[in-house]
């Protein structure tokens, strides 16, 4: 009944934010709360999901949401963004954006998260489509996918890095085998993207209040230093990932790579590092009815939202749905499959992608065997299609979800029908390339 339910509280979802028009904040926490209820769950075990769920996420989230639209708000009103976007346009052309944003999202969420990634580089994407004057539906989309493409199938992300240690896997193979189906995946993204995503048009200029561009070119910062925000903590994460990799108790200098690192300073940084683009810095641009004011009020909504997303996976996830669909799925003799459905089922049901790989091994682990995954390619295998899977599909109880469309000026009916796809279609395009590669190695 669970799984009924779930179908039915989706169907709502779509139902009340796009035809009653019900703000997604409010529908979300309704439809968590009415699903809790369904679903018969303890009252005060709903009360501590919807918490917990809520706090969790904004907790991992809020500020970095926050931080990454006061980049975004200097970079669009100094002129930054928009003297980026000239510059990569003299390298890509007009017509290459929704791959160039794919591209660039696949390499920065290797060690870096999607949601940070995606608030990092949304403000050179709207310049982009700003600039050349095109939809900014088909980049933001491919963006998104990138982003999911690495962040799922490639370590040193934590949820593969965490599937593979929870199922003996060797590393290395894991890598080796995830590397190439990800590049393929996010071949068929990028072509996604293209050919359907950028169908459907977002005019750039209905995004936030972007503020007018200045009149004459000297006014503007240019585009090396308007790359300083994004770029500096892009590095600082990265150089933090790097240090734990390779230090296991890190003091001194390495300690400090490490606070500097934590993407909630790395953005702060990043926005200390937004006073350098204006002309002249006046105190208005940080009160409360200037720059940072307005990009408060812009953030707050996808704040919510976003928070809501996290009542709705957390109440979904403790009603006991992971639990019922292993039982269901886990009888189920078909290869690769099985860890590839179990995982999608689980992503669907519970929204996040790190927690579906590591609860998918964590339900395989024992069974390995009897399923015939004993040797280190196959379970190299088993766990790139719980990374494939894991992709299948970003909707209403993703926080991710919610931060692609939001800041990307789709609605609940247009993310699911571009960016839910896009992401079925990433994660099969995974399976079917690792189940050919399987053809040659196994």
């Amino acid at each position: 009944m669970e799984l009924l339910y779930l179908l039915f509280a989706v169907l709502l979802i779509i139902l009340m934010t796009t035809r009653w028009k019900i703000h997604p904040f409010l529908t979300l926490f309704i439809i968590a709360i009415l699903y809790g209820l369904a679903a018969g769950m303890p009252l005060e075990a709903l009360v501590s999901s919807v918490n917990s769920g809520f706090g969790d996420t904004l907790g991992k989230i809020g500020l970095i949401i926050l931080f990454g639209v006061i980049i975004g708000a200097f970079l669009e009103r100094t002129g930054g963004a928009f003297s980026i976007a000239e510059r990569v346009l003299q390298w890509i052309g007009r017509k290459n954006i929704p791959s160039a944003m794919g591209i660039i999202g696949y390499i920065i969420s290797i060690p870096v998260f999607a949601d940070s990634g995606f608030l990092l580089l949304q403000p050179l994407n709207k310049g982009l489509s700003r600039r050349a004057k095109i939809t900014i539906a088909g980049s933001s989309v491919a963006l998104g996918l990138g982003l999911l493409a690495s962040h799922t199938l490639v370590p040193p992300t934590p949820g593969p890095i965490a599937a593979a240690g929870i199922l003996g896997a060797n590393l290395g193979l894991v890598i080796a085998i995830g590397f190439p189906v990800s590049l393929v995946a996010l071949l068929a993204a990028l072509l996604y993207s293209k050919v359907y995503a950028s169908k459907t048009f977002i005019d750039p200029d209905s995004i936030g209040d972007l503020g007018p561009l200045p009149d004459k070119d000297e006014e503007r910062p240019g585009a090396l230093r308007s790359s300083i925000p994004i770029l500096v903590p892009i590095i600082l994460i990265i150089l933090k990932s790097v240090t734990i990799q390779i230090i296991e108790n890190p003091k001194g200098i390495w300690q400090l790579i490490g606070f500097l690192g934590e993407p909630v300073i790395a953005l702060f940084i990043g926005v200390v590092l937004c006073l350098l683009l204006p002309k002249k810095i006046e105190y208005k641009m940080l009160s409360a009815t200037g720059w940072i004011g307005s990009a408060v009020k812009e953030a707050a909504g996808i704040i919510m939202i976003t928070g809501a997303g996290g009542i709705f996976g957390k109440v979904l996830y403790d009603s006991g749905i992971a639990n019922t669909l292993g039982d269901t799925l886990v009888s189920l003799e078909i290869g690769l499959l099985l860890p590839f459905v179990l995982a999608a089922a689980l992503k669907t049901a519970q929204g996040s992608s790190t927690v579906a790989l590591i609860t998918t091994a964590s339900i395989l682990v024992p069974m390995l065997p009897v399923l015939g995954f004993e040797s280190e390619i196959e379970k190299a295998m088993v766990v790139v299609a719980i990374g494939a899977g894991s992709s299948v599909i970003s909707h209403a109880n993703d926080s991710f979800f919610w931060v692609v469309t939001q800041m990307s000026g789709m609605n609940v009916k247009t993310g699911y029908r571009l960016f839910s796809l896009g992401s079925f279609v990433l994660g099969t395009a995974g399976l079917l390339t690792l189940y050919i590669i399987s053809i040659f190695i196994s």
